[in-house]
């Protein structure tokens, strides 16, 4: 039923339009989706040939070859691995009727068509995008000034001078993991529902 709908809403042309919340589980892109992982939707486009769908993970892209093909490829866009990067907003003119979502991810650049009816709700995944962008490039920031932080630590860090060159090589290991590790949980973000939830009103 969903898919008639959104066929008759799009006419001939491949403009998108927003998916309810209620259709979330009618989509392609559900199937995909790592729900045992506790991944869930957020924000999904739609047209004739393709799904845009952003979960909480990734983005999950539904390529179709073409509008009367049953052919699909799925592609998935983690962030916690992939940098989003410039979004823009294109609005409408008077006489246009569709907006344009703009946005590069994992080095793939995405040009979404949807229909301008949908404004209000692209403002919103435009708004998600630039703050989850902003905080991969501030994770990234704090884990290239890792080393620069493990030196200053190791320097500080009160090694036993009678101790053998193997106990010492120990020493610092173990101090290299737990650097790491508090670096990778601390500056490695894979989910990002908090900050849908901020900008996505349903």
């Amino acid at each position: 039923m969903f898919k008639r709908l959104a066929s008759e809403a799009l006419g001939l042309s491949d403009i998108g339009v927003i998916v309810e919340p209620k259709d979330f589980g009618s989509v392609d892109a559900d199937d995909y989706l790592f729900h045992e992982d506790g991944e869930k939707i957020f924000f999904l486009i739609k047209s004739k040939k393709d799904e845009y769908c952003f979960t909480n993970f990734a983005l999950i892209h539904v390529d179709g070859d073409s509008a009367v093909s049953s052919k699909r490829s799925i592609k998935r866009y983690e962030y916690a691995t992939e940098q989003i990067e410039h979004v823009t907003l294109e609005t409408a003119g008077t006489i246009d009727m569709d907006v344009e979502l703009k946005f590069a991810i994992g080095g793939e650049v995405f040009s979404i068509d949807v229909r301008k009816t949908f404004i209000e709700q692209l403002k919103d995944i435009y708004k998600a995008l630039i703050s989850i962008g902003k905080r991969q490039r501030a994770d990234e920031t704090c884990r290239d000034n890792a080393p620069l932080a493990l030196g200053a630590v190791s320097s500080l860090y009160k090694l036993n001078e009678v101790a053998s060159p193997e106990a010492i090589s120990a020493q610092f290991q173990d101090l290299l993991k737990s650097l790491n590790t508090a670096v990778l949980v601390s500056y490695t973000k894979r989910d990002f529902g908090d900050v849908f939830a901020k900008y996505i009103h349903a």
